[in-house]
């Protein structure tokens, strides 16, 4: 019949190779391990952050002085509560990819790391507010710099900037607890809603815009001042990648620019290395490639192209117009 399709006869076949499959490579697989952090999960609590972040704005929207208190109180061990569980998953992930946890072994393994999950989120928990103040200040920045912002409430219900920088401030401050796997799975989340990769162990200062925004790529070692602004596609990036003796990408040394206080950065820039910095002040062109250092105060800018119009279709041999 149309519509159906009937597997019985090669399913058992397929089966068999598919788990054989499993086995042969394991560098794609979760099997026969104990933890691992949720991404459905992790994406509720981006949610659930947003609307303590900005209330009134995302989720309940019939918030008044009367009723806050309660629906904070109601969101708050909601939230605790999802955020432990995928901590604690966390941690007991990385104690089990370091060799030091047996899935097999009984679940007394995992308590010392109970009591370290409720330490790390009810500190997370309890930096909201200093985020809050933050964001704030982000929220001020976006207004104070794009001259067709109407007003606050457009900007946080609708620049992809802002929520890009919002889930990166809160992913920000799991990374500095040292929380495993989640502050990635929550920026990579952001950068598929939005197109802007902000990695969670870059530092960003006070008052940070990224204006429209899609393309934008700050990199893991990234630092950035106070009163920033960078436009679409610009690249904070790596010049080149330190390798082993077996070739292999050495990790954790300074790769990428620092970006100081009050810098603009515009359209399809692209900033490389980790000896890079940008002075504070300077304006950085669009479309422009720099992977030295620049003064503080000054602009850097490509040489303008040439501008060739035709009009209609000249004549063979005919010039063309040149501008």
């Amino acid at each position: 019949m149309i519509g159906e399709f009937d597997l019985d006869d090669r399913l058992p076949g397929l089966v068999d190779r598919l788990c054989e499959n499993y086995r042969g490579e394991p560098r794609t697989r979760h099997i026969g391990r104990g933890y691992l952090p949720s991404r459905e999960e992790i994406t509720r609590i981006i949610e659930m952050l947003l609307e303590l972040a900005y209330p009134g704005y995302v989720g309940r929207q019939d918030l008044s002085e009367a009723n806050v208190r309660y629906h904070v109180g109601e969101l708050l061990p909601r939230l605790a509560t999802k955020l432990y569980f995928q901590i604690f998953r966390g941690l007991c992930y990385r104690n089990e990819i370091e060799g030091r946890y047996d899935p097999h072994g009984g679940s007394d393994q995992a308590l010392p790391f109970d009591a370290k999950a409720r330490e790390l989120t009810y500190g997370f928990l309890e930096r909201t507010p200093t985020t809050r103040d933050r964001l704030a200040l982000d929220v001020q920045a976006a207004y104070d710099g794009d001259p067709a912002a109407t007003n606050f409430d457009e900007i946080i219900m609708s620049y992809p900037g802002l929520l890009a920088v919002t889930v990166y401030r809160f992913a920000h401050e799991l990374a500095q607890l040292d929380v495993p796997l989640l502050p990635r799975i929550m920026t990579e989340w952001s950068h598929r809603v939005t197109g802007i990769d902000i990695h969670p162990n870059a530092r960003i200062g006070d008052s940070f815009f990224i204006d429209h925004g899609t393309g934008v790529v700050i990199g893991e070692t990234t630092e950035i001042g106070n009163n920033v602004k960078i436009y679409q596609g610009v690249t904070l990036g790596a010049l080149s990648f330190l390798k082993d003796e077996r070739g292999r990408m050495v990790k954790g040394y300074k790769r990428h620019p620092t970006v100081r206080d009050n810098v603009t950065i515009y359209a399809n820039a692209i900033i490389l290395g980790g000896d890079t910095v940008l002075g504070e002040g300077c304006t950085i062109g669009g479309s422009t490639f720099v992977t030295s250092s620049v003064p503080p105060g000054c602009t850097v800018s490509t040489a303008a192209p040439e501008l060739r119009v035709r009009r209609g279709r000249p004549a063979a041999g005919g010039p063309d117009f040149q501008i």
